[in-house]
């Protein structure tokens, strides 16, 4: 069973930061989205893997390469323009051959992996294999609606949702896809879409096999989903205190603190990582926060943040919450306090505050 990862999405909805960085080598918990999907793959035991990639090509390519830092093969897939998933499938018939596979959308995150999903693929053999999740917003996603665990029709963000069962972003397919997606019409939004050429899937009479997920599912393509992605892993660790920690910090709960890195004279209240070779100075690190490498925080205060590599905060004045920092961004304290910050903010910036 072959696996195929979709990396060819611009990732508008995380701009500015994506104009610099490809979407899905954001880090959540210190680590590429990407890699978590490739991660998952190889646990369920798929070994030869295509990524599809488009404007962010080599970037995606310096940091997977050829995929043997997780024991797998990785064959890169060019998509010209991100002209919908079922477009995805198609260009990539000559990799997957008559092969059943995986498609795992680049920028997603499941809880508990993919394994017993593709066991049970395997065991039943259906043309289609869908994930679904309930969710409170289904006009914004694809939507399955079911009668007698039986899919009987897919519809793309409808207007009028009939159910709140919304499509996850990991699909599971025989070699019957190919007929469907060269049978179908580009949508309004001129894609081939994914839900038309499993509808198609339907209409032929073909099995398509609904799961319902257990656990959470995130799509880290929005600020607020991709911070909540970054909580609900930071949940997950273990405490490890590589680094130095001096006698005057405090050091609370679920805390990863990489070699190289140092605390002095602060706070870090857990669930946090903090990368190598960062430093952490006179300052509060709190709960659901990552910090990457070679970071650093001083006379200042954070929480539920990712901040990338190289950046430094420096004497701010009020606490930073809720917010995604690019690479070598630079916030310091000026003259005239503000009452508070929240920032999205792209590689190479620079902010200078007032007190």
């Amino acid at each position: 069973m072959k696996g195929l990862v979709l990396s060819g999405g611009k990732g508008s909805r995380l701009r500015p930061l994506t104009y610099t960085r490809a979407k899905q080598l954001v880090p959540v918990a210190n680590k590429p989205v990407l890699f978590y999907g490739i991660e998952a793959l190889a646990a369920a035991g798929v070994r030869d893997i295509g990524i599809v990639v488009g404007d962010t090509r080599n970037e995606i390519r310096a940091a997977v390469g050829d995929g043997s830092q997780w024991d797998v093969t990785v064959t890169y897939i060019e998509q010209d323009a991100p002209s919908g998933l079922a477009h995805a499938v198609l260009i990539s018939e000559p990799f997957l051959g008559d092969e059943p596979f995986v498609m795992y959308l680049g920028d997603n995150l499941l809880k508990k992996g993919i394994t017993p999903f593709v066991e049970e693929f395997k065991r039943a053999k259906p043309a289609a294999q869908i994930l679904l999740t309930r969710v409170p917003d289904p006009q914004m996603f694809g939507v399955a609606e079911l009668a007698d665990g039986k899919v009987l029709r897919l519809v793309e963000k409808p207007k009028e949702p009939k159910s709140d069962l919304a499509l996850v972003g990991v699909y599971m397919f025989g070699p019957e896809i190919f007929e469907s997606v060269k049978q179908i019409t580009p949508s309004a939004r001129n894609e081939l879409e994914i839900t038309e050429a499993i509808q198609h899937l339907i209409d032929r009479g073909c099995v398509v096999r609904p799961h319902l997920v257990d656990g959470w599912w995130k799509d880290t393509g929005k600020l607020d989903d991709m911070l909540e992605a970054n909580r609900l892993i930071l949940e997950t660790f273990d405490r490890r205190v590589d680094g130095t920690v001096d006698a005057e910090s405090r050091v609370e709960g679920k805390v990863v603190v990489e070699p190289g890195a140092q605390i002095v004279g602060s706070v870090v209240r857990g669930p946090v990582i903090i990368g190598a070779n960062a430093r952490v100075e006179q300052a509060y690190v709190g709960p659901f926060t990552s910090i990457m490498n070679d970071v650093e925080i001083r006379g200042s205060e954070i929480e539920h943040s990712i901040v990338l590599e190289g950046s430094v905060l420096s004497e701010l004045s009020n606490r930073v919450i809720d917010s995604l920092i690019g690479r070598n961004v630079r916030i310091y304290r000026q003259p005239d306090k503000p009452s508070a910050y929240r920032f999205m903010l792209g590689d190479n910036s620079e902010v200078g505050i007032r007190w």
